[in-house]
């Protein structure tokens, strides 16, 4: 085996069950990458449970962190990667629907019964290439169903992060959610508003990851989950538009179009752009009084700030709100790009947003009429302006115009953004073209008037 194999992912969680395995103690794969395992899916990390306790584990390995040594839980680092190495445990006495407040040590079979659901409750000894299923999880996999182990109720009762994790599991393998469970789920789906905005926030971000956004966004619509942790996109599911525009019919009837057409790798902003660029049709609604066409004037600046609000309250990332928020309030200008000035059009192309932007509007075409026209213009447009590097800086700055003689004040700001006007529209192409015309004008200005 070569080097590089070796220090893989799943070779080195392989060696970590080897030397657990080699002084004395129990040890299996556990989790979401026995289950993709068996899917045949590339497993995003690996977790392992172990008889060992946390003071062992340390001996064993040299580079530990007890990241939740109280719950038995330790990351072992090996290879430069992370791998979560937990003893066996039967959790109980959770009070808040969100932490246990003990844990008793158990045995293996124990473990697998205190987990979420039974696809996620298979151990795996990747030595020995045997599964163990105590839970049912092999069936539920070949059935492609999500099932809570043991009483939805109770499951559900002692981690209320588990109604959006089933919906987020459905859709993520498009797998349908168990009667019982799904009923559960339904009939406690408030009690998601006691989880910490940080841990629904992920949830939520991988709910709506390509390709399986649209069927999380059904998903969360019929658990009744959607008003609970995006009430604002809720309210778009009775917000009827104007069919000459919009023959898809309601804004969520949009939305989860647009969910359909997200590329594979698209910007983690996009779902985000996508779901709230229309978000605040249902307050900005009016109806023409004639026609009875649907308008809704300034929904653009409106939603910037709902939108502002909404990540927010998730706790998104400063960058990534700025980068939503933008897009959510220029995403208007698209239409009016075939008759823009160039400036004007130059100015749209070198927003720092652009990419995101034109990509949103593209969605938002395809999810409406699908016509490409303004799309396939401006990305045109956007090929020739990378071709003209010399476009992007401005021909002058301030201390340009002050070596002419112009003093610090308003007139100096003016001047830059009409020599900047002049170089966008192609009328200045040269900083030595640029300060002649400054020259010119500052004497211009300081000339008595006759």
């Amino acid at each position: 085996m070569s080097a590089q194999a070796s220090t893989t992912p799943e070779n080195i969680a392989l060696a970590i069950v080897r030397r657990l395995h080699s002084a004395g103690f129990l040890a299996f794969w556990v989790g979401g990458c026995v289950r993709d395992f068996l899917l045949g899916r590339e497993p995003g990390d690996y977790d392992i449970a172990t008889s060992a306790l946390p003071e062992q584990i340390e001996e064993l390995f040299s580079r530990t962190i007890p990241v939740g040594r109280k719950f038995g839980v330790m990351v072992v680092v090996e290879g430069g990667r992370q791998f979560q190495v937990a003893t066996f445990r039967a959790e109980a006495d959770y009070q808040d629907g969100r932490h246990p407040e003990r844990v008793a040590f158990g045995d293996a079979e124990a473990d697998a019964r205190r987990r979420d659901f039974t696809v996620n409750g298979l151990f795996y000894d990747p030595v020995r290439k045997e599964l163990d299923d105590w839970v049912g999880g092999e069936a539920d996999l070949r059935a492609r169903i999500i099932r809570t182990i043991g009483t939805p109720g109770e499951r559900f009762a002692e981690d209320h992060l588990r109604l959006l994790r089933a919906v987020r599991f459905a859709a993520q393998l498009d797998f349908s959610i168990e009667a019982g469970t799904f009923a559960a789920l339904k009939a406690n789906a408030a009690e998601i508003k006691t989880i910490s905005a940080e841990r629904v926030r992920e949830e939520l971000v991988k709910l709506f990851r390509p390709p399986h956004a649209p069927r999380g966004l059904d998903l969360l619509r019929e658990s009744g989950l959607l008003e609970q942790v995006l009430p604002e996109i809720a309210a778009t599911l009775v917000c009827e538009q104007s069919p000459d525009f919009h023959p898809e019919g309601t804004v969520f009837n949009h939305l989860r179009l647009m969910l359909q057409h997200l590329p594979r790798d698209a910007d983690p902003s996009l779902p985000w752009a996508v779901l709230l660029h229309d978000v605040a049709k249902p307050v900005a609604a009016s109806a023409d009084p004639e026609t009875g066409s649907m308008h809704f004037y300034g929904h653009e600046k409106i939603g910037a700030e709902m939108a502002g609000e909404i990540l927010e309250r998730l706790r998104f990332p400063r960058k990534q709100i700025d980068e939503v928020i933008k897009a959510v309030l220029f995403h208007m200008q698209f239409k009016d790009a075939l008759q823009m000035r160039k400036s004007t059009l130059r100015r749209l192309l070198m927003r720092p947003t652009f990419p995101l932007e034109l990509e949103l509007h593209r969605l938002d075409c395809l999810g409406s009429r699908g016509r490409l026209d303004v799309y396939d213009f401006l990305a045109a447009q956007a090929r020739q302006l990378e071709a003209q590097p010399h476009i992007r800086p401005p021909l002058l700055k301030g201390d340009d115009l002050m070596a002419l003689g112009l003093k610090p004040g308003p007139a100096l700001g003016a001047l830059l953004a009409e020599i900047r006007e002049k170089q966008l529209q192609d009328e200045l192409k040269t900083k030595a073209g640029a300060r002649k015309w400054a020259k010119a004008r500052i004497a211009g200005a300081k000339r008595p008037s006759a």
